[in-house]
């Protein structure tokens, strides 16, 4: 049994299982514009908010460029990774070629946290800034249909019910990106490049403006004293808000996700990662330098913290509704690439026998893996209509970090078992690189909450329960091996 339980597909075969019938219409730009467009959203319109005023204070740009490291050293492994082995499927693929089966597994659950729930957070911080925009023209929908049901409570994994009904908003906008998402790549990429471009504009007008009212005071301190409780300021709540924001740095990984749709997957996947990440790296910390000096960091504590800091100077309220306006572009845009993404892995574990063989259908007509489409859009509806940002876009963080982590050390192992396979990108200094990666990583997750920790393992629980329920019996890669064990 332990030998199933880590046997590894071989590098050919993945390629083989990767052959769907999806079309390659992705050219490097449409890569780039995938990256930024999952990666530009809730984590700089939201996030940037409660970590500032929970956490990190003024410092909160160290924390951008702490995570900002832990996500460049992942980048440059997925980018080898994604450029040997060019499939759908993301850290799923490459754990099932070097790690094997049961880590494939896990990671690929992780997954799950990663996208679904990414798209289920966004969709809760794109709630939050519609619902501001419309009060800014005198329109209030009732609270019982803007917040969520479902509330963090006392006690390492409490919940409470709050008296609302659902997220409305979250839950209409999570239906609109999965019908753009089910009819076809080539919309999804087309609308998504025009979000992205609009959405820089709207970031870079932000900053450019909002540096004119920056107030140099409100840096200082810079970091915080702490308030005798780990992770709340102090240089402890630095990284765990670098673990928090670290979502704002995920998606990516989200371009290796469309390997088989893209043109020249070799090339082109490993550069749109890398270059994707640059450019938010970039305006990440320009955003975090302008807000935290823009308004006092204990005032941020709010689910659109960009909107607050544009209404707290009067000169630049006009700018309210564009900046307003963008973000809610921006998050429209992180919705859309996270749900193809996961429509996609959920498709290559369906290939491999891990899932039932109806996630991996294509749509006949639109050439999209429908069903699994289908079932992210209900995914991610119930987790943004019921649950609050602060407890999503903690999982998504320990979910993703567990996925660079593994990635990290697949370089290394395929490096010492198989270094005679075409590398078309190579890591730089892979022992310095891949190790540091993966221990900042790990010191990341180990700086989130301890009740994130905990819903960890019961997730973790529930996805081994189901491997072991039907991964494990219906594994095409151990059935492939069963009649060479009986001779």
């Amino acid at each position: 049994m332990s030998a199933g339980l880590f046997a590894v597909k071989a590098i050919c075969a993945a390629a083989e299982a990767g052959e769907q019938p999806l079309i390659r219409v992705l050219s490097l730009p449409s890569l780039t514009a995938f990256g930024i467009g999952s990666i530009i959203g809730t984590g700089i319109f939201v996030l940037t908010g409660t970590a500032a005023a929970n956490h990190a204070g003024p410092a909160l740009v160290i924390s951008f460029l702490l995570a900002g490291c832990a996500g460049a050293f992942a980048a440059l492994s997925y980018a080898e990774l994604a450029s040997m082995i060019p499939i759908a499927g993301s850290a799923y693929s490459y754990a099932y070629a070097t790690l094997g089966e049961l880590a494939a597994w896990f990671i690929g659950w992780n997954l799950v946290l990663e996208y679904t729930f990414s798209v289920g957070t966004v969709a809760v911080g794109w709630s939050a800034y519609v619902v501001s925009l419309l009060a800014q023209f005198g329109i209030h929908l009732p609270e019982a249909l803007i917040e969520p049901p479902i509330d963090r409570g006392p006690g390492d994994v409490g919940l409470i019910v709050t008296g609302a009904v659902v997220n409305l908003p979250a839950v209409l906008i999570v239906a609109v990106v999965a019908y753009i998402c089910y009819i076809g790549i080539r919309q999804s990429a087309a609308i998504n490049f025009a979000f992205v471009v609009l959405k820089i504009a709207v970031v870079l007008g932000f900053v450019l403006l909002g540096a004119g009212f920056v107030n140099p005071a409100n840096w200082h301190p810079l970091v915080p004293a702490n308030t005798g409780h780990f992770g709340h300021f102090g240089w402890s709540g630095v990284i765990a808000a670098a673990a928090i924001i670290f979502f704002a740095f995920i998606g990516f990984d989200t371009v290796s996700t469309c390997a088989q749709e893209a043109r020249n997957p070799r090339r082109d996947v490993p550069l749109g990662i890398i270059s994707s990440l640059a450019i938010c790296s970039v305006l990440y910390v320009a955003t975090a330098l302008v807000l935290t000096g823009m308004v006092p960091y204990a005032d941020l504590d709010v689910a659109a913290p960009v909107a607050l800091a544009i209404d707290a100077h009067a000169e630049l309220r006009w700018l309210g509704l564009p900046v307003k306006l963008g973000a809610i572009v921006a998050m429209i845009s992180v919705m859309l690439v996270m749900t193809v993404g996961q429509a996609r892995i959920f498709m290559a574990m369906a290939a491999d026998g891990l899932l039932p063989s109806w996630f991996a259908s294509v749509h006949p007509r639109f050439r999209t893996p429908a069903h699994s489409t289908v079932v992210t859009w209900v995914g991610a509806t119930l987790i943004g209509g019921l649950l609050p940002v602060r407890i999503l876009g903690e999982l998504v963080s320990i979910g993703t970090l567990c996925a660079f982590v593994t990635v990290c050390v697949g370089v290394l192992i395929l490096r010492r078992l198989r270094p005679e396979l075409p590398r078309r990108f190579r890591v730089p200094a892979p022992y310095f690189t891949c190790v540091s990666g993966a221990l900042v990583c790990f010191g990341l997750m180990a700086a989130l909450p301890r009740d994130t920790w905990w819903r960890l393992i019961i997730w973790t629980a529930i996805g081994f329960a189901i491997y072991a329920l039907y991964g494990y019996r219906n594994s095409r890669l151990r059935r492939a091996a069963a009649p060479l064990l009986l001779a």
